[in-house]
């Protein structure tokens, strides 16, 4: 079995950018992608963003047990991490990373124990977290206020993590988190 590298952060704390950016390092990672039943936004593609699902499809792989966890974020939308996506990965001699909300993370971290790293990506304060979320322009108000509410708490977790990565200077980052994983990845 192969290793696991979690990145986790409320929206809009730059995850993606960070994982991003590790996926062009020489460091033997594969992108875990994760199904959901939200709609696509502009320029995602499914089966590299995301495995977009209806809540149908979704349900019934709960029902088949085909997921190593899921959750329902808000109301009828769900992301999940499907084994088949980690049993590809590791065929591949790949270590896997994970771009998940916080809840994920953890429930990730318990699940692969001593295989996983959990990094938390912590935003210089919620008044950055909303400017990045309006620049996104994906929200409307009640879902921008819901997901700063939610980050609110997320925030909270950040200590259950392994290490925390502050975001505040988007380049040191970068050079934090490489760092973090190299270390881990070469132990």
């Amino acid at each position: 079995m192969g290793k696991c590298v979690i990145f986790s952060a409320p929206s809009g704390s730059g995850k993606t950018t960070l994982v991003k950016h590790l996926l062009q390092k020489d460091l033997d990672l594969q992108f875990s992608i994760s199904a959901c039943t939200r709609s696509k936004r502009p320029n995602e593609i499914d089966g590299k963003d995301y495995y977009f699902l209806t809540v149908d499809e979704f349900k019934s792989k709960i029902g088949n047990d085909q997921f190593i966890e899921w959750e329902e974020v808000y109301e009828d939308n769900f992301y999940g991490t499907l084994k088949s996506e980690i049993e590809r990965i590791w065929a591949a001699n790949k270590s896997v990373i994970f771009d998940v909300d916080v809840i994920g993370g953890l429930n990730l971290k318990r699940y692969f124990g001593e295989q996983a790293i959990a990094i938390f990506v912590m935003p210089p304060d919620l008044a950055t977290l909303e400017k990045r979320l309006k620049e996104r322009g994906t929200e409307d108000q009640a879902k921008l206020k819901k997901r700063l509410d939610k980050a609110e708490n997320e925030l909270n977790t950040a200590t259950q993590f392994d290490s925390i990565v502050l975001n505040d200077q988007l380049e040191e980052a970068k050079e934090n988190s490489f760092r973090i994983v190299k270390q881990f990845l070469d132990q």
